[in-house]
């Protein structure tokens, strides 16, 4: 079995373990993360194959925009949570000073707003190197699924801000496990270019 052989495979696992992973508990954490690893090592493999560092580069842009996002959030819920443990102490304190506890309130609801605009804006850069990656996967494979699926991802994630795109993201997922298992065993071939007839007079 060649490396795009290979790549269908490890690819094909790790979407699926990406997509179930939150689902089943106590290995929740475990099995994206595999998957997130079987997922590079199945793009490497395509990059290789189709001697084009732009499909690895662009899906490891990707995946640095997205931890970028996940850092984001969860600033917003130790914000949060810190925001609202001292909003509790002033309470508890006879709240002498209420203008001072609703500024900090305020103070925390814009750390919200804007944690949660930067990890948004962050995961639509990380879906369009996403798109790139599997656009070029799509030109080199002849699989049209991956650039279905790279558009799906972009569509997901601009709408994740009114919810919606979670739904449409999950879409993308299952394109992305059709997308991998339907790599063909080998690069196909260029197409040849042939000289145009001749006739002899």
């Amino acid at each position: 079995m060649g490396k795009l052989g290979s790549a269908k495979i490890y690819g094909g696992i790790g979407a699926i373990l990406m997509l179930i992973g939150g689902i089943i508990p106590f290995v929740g954490i475990i099995m994206p993360i595999v998957g997130l690893v079987l997922l590079f090592i199945a793009v490497k493999y395509i990059s290789e194959e189709a001697k084009d560092e732009s499909i690895f580069k662009n899906y490891l842009y990707y995946f640095v925009c997205n931890i970028i996002a996940i850092v984001a959030a969860a600033a917003l819920i130790f914000v949060t949570l810190g925001g609202l443990s001292f909003l509790s102490v002033m309470h508890g304190k006879g709240g002498e000073n209420p203008e001072f506890a609703f500024g900090s309130l305020a103070a925390v609801l814009g750390s919200i707003i804007a944690a949660l605009v930067i990890a948004w804006v962050l995961l639509i850069l990380a879906s369009i190197y996403l798109r790139r990656s599997y656009n070029r996967i799509a030109k080199h494979t002849g699989v049209d699924i991956f650039r279905t699926t790279g558009t799906v991802y972009f569509i997901g994630a601009a709408t994740l801000i009114i919810l919606v795109g979670a739904i449409i993201i999950f879409v993308a997922k299952i394109l992305e496990i059709v997308a991998f298992f339907s790599l063909p065993e080998e690069m196909p071939s260029p197409p040849s270019e042939t000289m145009p007839a001749t006739t002899e007079t």
